[in-house]
């Protein structure tokens, strides 16, 4: 297995792992009505979100965009596995704005 197809490999199944946990949802979720003694699991869900959407991976997901792009210009990697990852990081950065429209819409679902 030689170095790119690892490193496509490792990017994939890393945005695609990370894209699957919109935990944006789950911090911003418990804010609502904690439960008593949650503290330390909305904690744990913030810093987790801060880590998954903050500086470092950002810079992470624009270096897998251009290694992803530049492999996909060179013909070295499948187009399919490329898109796979660009549309892993915008489900990763978007999933709080993913799923806020999914509660709006449930909420209007529901209400009428």
């Amino acid at each position: 297995m030689n170095v790119v197809s690892m490193l496509s490999r490792f990017f994939r199944h890393t945005l695609l792992l990370c894209s699957a946990f919109p935990l944006s949802a789950v911090a911003s979720a418990q804010t609502l009505a904690d439960p008593e003694g949650s503290g330390v699991i909305v904690g744990a869900a913030q810093w987790i979100q801060g880590t998954l959407l903050g500086t470092v991976a950002t810079v992470l997901a624009v270096i897998a965009v251009a290694i992803v792009g530049l492999l996909m210009l060179t013909g070295r990697i499948n187009w399919r596995y490329g898109t796979v990852v660009i549309v892993g990081c915008f489900i990763l950065f978007g999933a709080a704005s993913i799923v806020s429209g999914i509660q709006s819409a449930a909420s209007l679902s529901a209400g009428g």
